[in-house]
């Protein structure tokens, strides 16, 4: 074979895990439907949502994972708790940012009503202790590097080294059991429509 030929054929694997990179942070960043926009997946009024739907009323799936800070987490530690557990693409990518921020700037909220708030990607720890110092994140940031929550919850998209987890978030009530699955997420509104959704669910 001659070198022209595997120069050529170089390039062009070059060139396809280049595309497939910029689709995958495109992704990442892709805007998103606001959930006010969805019928609400509650125990309280399920719809016929097909495979989203299938979460509500059951037990969330459990797990073990470290975070920013290198501290264990466990979904019983969070029992009597409402726990909002929310997946995103990617580290430091602008939507992922700014839904990180949103949460953020509700937190104090969040804590006033007992709620705690954790974020799950594929990166690992230390992508996330850079990525929670730079935004100044007083929540943990899970590291799901082996893909098992994800997984667990049938978040994970792509393969390999090109995987990641789709933006969607689980409301967990302080019984362990998800009760609301958002399937598309704002990441402007997000933030407040969880608190919102609480509320709401709370007064029931």
């Amino acid at each position: 074979m001659s070198k022209m030929r595997i120069n050529f054929q170089l390039q062009s694997i070059a060139l396809g895990v280049c595309l497939s990179l910029s689709s995958f942070i495109a992704y990442a960043d892709s805007p998103q439907i606001d959930n006010s926009q969805l019928k609400p997946r509650t125990l309280l009024k399920v719809d016929e949502a097909g495979l989203k739907g299938e979460w509500v009323g059951k037990v969330a799936p459990d797990f073990r994972l470290q975070d920013q800070n290198k501290k264990w987490h466990t979904l019983k530690e969070y029992q009597g708790k409402w726990l909002v557990l929310y997946f995103y693409p990617l580290d430091d990518s602008p939507g992922c940012t700014e839904e990180a921020r949103q949460f953020k700037d509700l937190y104090p909220t969040y804590q006033k009503r007992n709620i705690t708030v954790l974020g799950v990607s594929l990166n690992d720890v230390d992508s996330h202790k850079s990525f929670a110092d730079k935004l100044g994140l007083p929540f943990p940031l899970l590291a799901d590097s082996k893909h098992d929550l994800a997984r667990a919850f049938k978040v994970l998209r792509g393969f390999g080294m090109l995987s990641m987890a789709r933006r969607e978030t689980f409301l967990i009530d302080p019984q362990g059991v998800i009760v609301y699955h958002y399937a598309s997420v704002n990441t402007q509104s997000h933030a407040a429509q969880v608190l919102k959704d609480i509320e709401a669910l709370s007064q029931h």
